[in-house]
Formats: C-alpha cells, sequence, structure tokens
C-alpha cells in the first residue's frame, strides 16, 4: 500500500485555517485569505482594531533546517510587501495613509508561534 502525502495546496490551507482560528481567538478579525494580486499572494488578511494585519502562515515538519520562521527570504518579505501594497492602493489606500503590519505565523511540526510585526514597509 502506498503512502500519499496530501497536497502542498491542502496541507497549506489546513494550516491557514488553524492559524486564522488562533488569530481570531487572540481578538483579531479576519478579513480574507488567499488573496492574489499581481505578483504575490497574501495567506491572511486581518484586523487589529484600526490596524490592516498582513499574516504569512509557513509550516515546517521541523526544525531540521530552521524551522518555518526562518523560511522567509528577503524575497518572499518584498513580494509580500509588494503583494500588500496593491491590495491597498486597489482600496485607495497605501502603507504612508494606512495603519498595517506584517505578522508570521510559524509552525513547525506541533508548534505554533505568532510573530507580530516580524517586518515593516520599510
Amino acid at each position: 500500500m502506498l503512502n500519499i502525502r496530501p497536497g502542498t495546496r491542502h496541507t497549506g490551507t489546513a494550516y491557514e485555517q488553524q492559524a486564522r482560528r488562533y488569530l481570531e481567538q487572540a481578538g483579531l478579525r479576519f478579513e480574507a485569505a488567499n488573496v492574489t494580486v499581481r505578483g504575490g499572494e497574501l495567506d491572511l488578511i486581518m484586523r487589529d482594531r484600526e490596524t490592516w494585519v498582513f499574516v504569512e502562515v509557513r509550516y515546517r515538519r521541523n526544525a531540521a533546517f530552521g524551522g518555518a520562521a526562518a523560511s522567509i527570504t528577503r524575497q518572499k518579505r518584498r513580494r509580500l510587501l509588494h503583494a500588500a501594497g496593491v491590495w491597498l492602493a486597489l482600496r485607495q489606500a497605501s502603507f504612508d495613509t494606512t495603519p498595517c503590519r506584517f505578522d508570521v505565523l510559524a509552525i513547525t511540526g506541533e508548534s505554533l508561534e505568532w510573530l507580530p510585526n516580524a517586518f515593516n514597509a520599510e
């Protein structure tokens, strides 16, 4: 019998749902998931009072190569910043006019780590 792993997209969706529930329990309000714009994708968009929170959800089975948080490269941050900027512009807003932050929800194995304000637009 073959051991078939679920597709990465299915696995990613499951962890994004887990991240959403965790953040909602922490008081954030869900706005959107898997938002694709030209040049990037935003896993979760949440609100923390007046602040837009763009959340990157990362999962790694184990920490053998640095864990989930370590997997966010400079290029990935640039793509997230670009995607968030485009998303805001579609709403006649920008990083200069709207409070925003970029959080990371890193899941390594069974361990979940929330990194609020993990990086910024500057």
